[in-house]
């Protein structure tokens, strides 16, 4: 658990196993762009909201569920959802994005969490144990 919110609430952890598993060789690489296009999105996010511009939350809020979505972040897509669909809202009615505050507040710090779970469980340094099995307490 990190930041209070338990890992099973943050990563789905068969998605993400689904998608090493279909992206094969390319994994790494494309977590690699997560990363980096997850950063500028967050970052775009939180200008828009300093400045008020709803519209300009909805591409970067979109790309960041899309993405997020992708590698099994549940309570990220959820938060970026939140944030595409509230912007959407305010464009339609003209209105302040005040309403997302709370949600693009916290999305820099569950999106680094979720980075770190991510990196953590696909990294080859990290030594993996089988839980339980024949001969083998459970670790």
């Amino acid at each position: 658990m990190t930041s209070g919110i338990p890992e099973a609430a943050v990563i789905d952890w068969g998605v993400l196993s689904a998608a090493r598993i279909e992206l094969g060789a390319n994994f790494v690489r494309i977590l690699g762009y997560f990363r980096e296009d997850g950063e500028k999105s967050v970052a775009a996010i939180e200008a828009a909201m300093r400045s008020g511009s709803a519209a300009a939350m909805v591409i970067p809020a979109h790309t960041l569920k899309g993405e997020s979505a992708q590698f099994g972040a549940e309570l990220l897509t959820a938060r970026a959802e939140a944030i595409e669909t509230i912007a959407r809202d305010c464009v339609e009615t003209h209105d302040s994005p005040q309403e997302a505050l709370e949600h693009v507040a916290s999305l820099r710090g569950l999106f680094e969490q979720t980075l770190t779970l991510l990196e953590r469980e696909t990294s080859p340094l990290v030594e993996r144990r089988p839980a339980g099995g024949f001969g083998r307490r459970a670790v």
